[in-house]
């Protein structure tokens, strides 16, 4: 017999689970997150956020509340893909964004929005095994006092790349190790090798820049995100692997294979913690399913992939928004059939595309003069307007467009995108609409409010102005895609409307 009982239980409270647990609390459903560790982790991992999901953030009121930043977002004017430059300047409504914050920072702001939303948050608190019947999932449970069981409606597992709940509901997680072993340490680069363009001057070999920097014996890493404590490190395909922990002497050994000269650096000086780690072979994997019956995976757990270019947290906190309503609508008991289901069928295909341009930019840094001459064809193609905006859209996370029903105006261009760049009448932005997560019908003087009245206890209707509109009204889910739109006022625009609110809202209130 269970200990307690649980609508929802999430395994891991990382970045992922954490987001996810948020979303939920916004949505009515008080979960509970365990994970082994006693606290956060102050493990350095990513340096920030790129992509869709700064969006996203915005959409919530936490990138103003993250960063301080009283503006909106920005788009970043270039960025980078296997070492080389993308120059996004040109590229109409780029989707590129980034906000640079290391992850220990992230996660210490997500931990206090999920305890002040009521989120019941357990350090210390380990999944440790769990059994699935169609009634629910059996979870035990080991902490330092105890012992214990759940019984959980659904469980989602933010467990990381070698996930348990994965493991233990037989998901198959199908992919390719690469012979790349990756060396990286924080360390302290002497003040006459630091250059003001973020790059560094190296004796005896010239001018590493800020990033990634391909050359014929592997790949040097290189980045100051906080003054006086660099980013430092390497990549080399089938060089020797250490058995002992990583240290710096095996660093300074590698830049020396790499580079063909030392580099002067030191310990950091500031107390830490400290990045200092290998990768051996970088590990490409896809979970082949997001969901075993109540079982659900996130983040890392459901995808890993090489960490250039920065995919990571903007593919698993994009997922953890796009799962949370659509769950939160499930437990609460007003989810139209099938709602859940939209979760791997949208989020699946993104996962698939992260895995391709990761696999892409490891090739990339293959040394051979092959590599060299397609990466000069590839520099000259994404020079193409056409290209770079393709690019910028690859990169962000929002080049695939969801589903949202012929029989709902998908033909719409708008529609299964995320919801575009809008400052209403009133000043309000569209990012501003969406801060509790609810749906909301965007009417801007189509005269739509009057159909969706019998949603009203679920959709926020908001009747605005906005100069260039670029849709007589949108339907826009929690998550900030489009669901329906129309240019129109007619008859069939309003039953496109009723049949968008039934497909992602749910039946009419008496109906």
């Amino acid at each position: 017999m269970a200990d307690e009982r649980a609508d929802i239980v999430i395994s891991g409270a990382g970045p992922n689970g954490l987001m996810l647990a948020c979303e939920l609390a916004l949505g009515g459903i008080r979960p509970v997150v365990l994970d082994a560790l006693p606290g956060p982790s102050s493990e350095p991992k990513a340096n920030g956020l790129v992509g869709q999901v700064v969006r996203m953030l915005d959409m919530r009121g936490l990138y103003r509340e993250f960063t301080g930043d009283p503006n909106p977002p920005q788009p970043a004017l270039a960025w980078i893909f296997a070492a080389m430059t993308l120059d996004f300047a040109g590229v109409p409504d780029n989707p590129m964004y980034a906000m640079l914050m290391p992850q220990p920072k992230l996660v210490r702001l997500l931990e206090k929005r999920a305890r002040d939303l009521g989120v019941d948050l357990r350090w210390g608190h380990e999944l440790v095994d769990l059994r699935q019947d169609p009634e629910s999932v059996a979870l035990t449970v080991s902490s330092p006092e105890r012992e214990y069981r759940i019984a959980a409606a659904h469980l989602v597992g933010a467990d990381g790349g070698h996930s348990l709940v994965r493991k233990a509901v037989g998901i198959d997680f199908p992919g390719t190790t690469s012979n790349l072993v990756g060396r990286l340490a924080h360390v302290h680069i002497p003040d006459e090798l630091r250059r003001s363009d973020g790059g560094m001057e190296v004796p005896g070999f010239g001018r590493i820049a800020f990033g990634h920097t391909r050359l014929d014996g592997g790949g040097v890493i290189y980045a100051e995100f906080e003054p006086g404590r660099s980013l430092f490190g390497t990549l080399e395909f089938e060089p020797p692997v250490e058995d002992a922990p990583m240290s710096l002497a095996e660093l300074r050994a590698s830049v020396r294979r790499v580079l063909g000269v030392d580099v002067p650096f030191e310990e950091p000086k500031d107390a830490g913690p400290h990045a200092l780690r290998r990768i051996n072979g970088q590990n490409t994997r896809h979970a082949s399913r997001y969901r075993d019956g109540r079982v659900l995976l996130l983040g890392d757990a459901a995808h890993v992939h090489s960490a250039m270019g920065g995919p990571g947290l903007n593919l698993g906190l994009q997922d953890a928004m796009n799962l949370g309503w659509k769950l939160a609508a499930h437990l609460n008991g007003r989810a139209p059939a099938g709602l859940l289901d939209t979760y791997e069928s949208e989020r699946h295909p993104v996962g698939e595309r992260v895995m391709m341009h990761s696999l892409s930019q490891t090739a990339l840094m293959l040394p051979g003069p092959e590599v060299a001459a397609l990466r000069t064809l590839l520099g000259e193609l994404v020079g193409i307007p056409d290209a770079a905006n393709h690019m910028a859209r690859l990169l962000a996370g929002n080049d695939v467009r969801y589903d949202v029903g012929s029989d709902v105006g998908e033909d719409h261009p708008l529609s299964g995108w995320p919801v575009p760049e809008l400052t209403l009448g009133d000043g309000r932005r569209v990012a501003e609409l969406l801060h509790d997560a609810r749906p909301v019908l965007l009417d801007l003087g189509g005269g739509f409010a009057a159909t969706a009245r019998g949603w009203a206890d679920r959709v926020d209707v908001v009747a605005a102005t906005a100069a260039d509109r670029p849709a007589a009204a949108l339907l826009i889910r929690p998550d900030g895609y489009v669901a329906w739109a129309a240019d129109g006022t007619g008859a069939a625009e309003e039953a496109g409307l009723r049949a968008a609110l039934e497909r992602w809202i749910g039946t009419e209130a008496g109906g």
